[in-house]
């Protein structure tokens, strides 16, 4: 999904994400082009295989140059992590250790109150072929997990930073769970939704629709119901109030 808007503000921050020995460049910017989607920006680079800097992961981020730019280089895990007060290792597989484990949706919430309350925290992950191993994992705190596939769960480097990176960016988005794009008319209010009811339940008396006093309220609840479901605009209700009108015609065709 094509998404770049270089006119509006963008969002860092977030706890450092920390690849352990990336096997390829291409891996490194696809990487930091996720860090980037969910204003991500503190990427540090142990050891990778092919070096750094590397044209291939320019390439491959997509413009998310930024965040190579400032990526430090590290020799080992112990200097990548010196400076974090929590850390910790995504992996798929149970390793047997006595670790504590959260899902990424639960750790999102848990490193936005600890770097909230200045307390540095970072997510290891492990290179492309083998996944982080033991002794990277005993370096770490907590263990982090995103439930897949039991029988097929393995993810590339980038998905794993961007499904991380996604919960990170969710735990504080205040977009509402379900919205309408209203273009340039604002949703009805309940005046004008009145208003329409009243016309149009005027209009199917005058036509003979509604001919049982008796079913009368029954229909215009369900009626009503339908309109309400469908949260119309203001500009839709009188569109509404026009087609009403032309299928009535003439109101004197009414009289006599």
């Amino acid at each position: 999904m094509a998404g770049t808007d270089h006119s509006r503000e963008g969002m860092t921050g977030g706890p450092a994400i920390i690849l352990v020995n990336p096997q390829l460049g291409e891996n490194i910017g696809t990487a930091a082009r996720a860090m980037l989607n969910c204003g991500l920006d503190d990427l540090r680079l142990v050891a990778p295989r092919d070096g750094w800097p590397n044209d291939r992961a320019v390439a491959a981020a997509s413009g998310a140059d930024w965040v190579l730019d400032k990526a430090r280089l590290y020799p080992s895990i112990p200097a990548a992590i010196a400076d974090l007060a929590h850390v910790y290792a995504a992996t798929a597989r149970d390793r047997y250790m006595v670790k504590r484990i959260v899902t990424a949706h639960h750790a999102a919430p848990e490193l936005r109150r600890l770097i909230g309350a200045g307390e540095p925290c970072g997510v290891l992950f492990g290179p492309e072929r083998t996944g982080l191993v033991n002794d990277d994992i005993a370096l770490a705190g907590t263990v982090l997990t995103v439930p897949l596939n039991p029988a097929f769960s393995s993810l590339n480097l980038a998905q794993a930073v961007l499904v991380v990176g996604y919960e990170w960016f969710s735990a504080a988005d205040d977009t509402p769970p379900d919205q309408f794009h209203t273009g340039s008319s604002r949703p009805a209010n309940k005046a004008e939704l009145m208003r329409f009811f009243d016309h149009f339940e005027e209009e199917l008396e005058n036509s003979g629709f509604i001919r049982h006093p008796d079913k009368r309220p029954s229909m215009v609840r369900n009626l009503r119901n339908l309109f309400q479901r469908a949260n119309p605009t203001e500009q839709e209700l009188r569109t509404l109030h026009g087609v009403v009108t032309a299928f009535m015609g003439p109101r004197d065709r009414h009289k006599g």
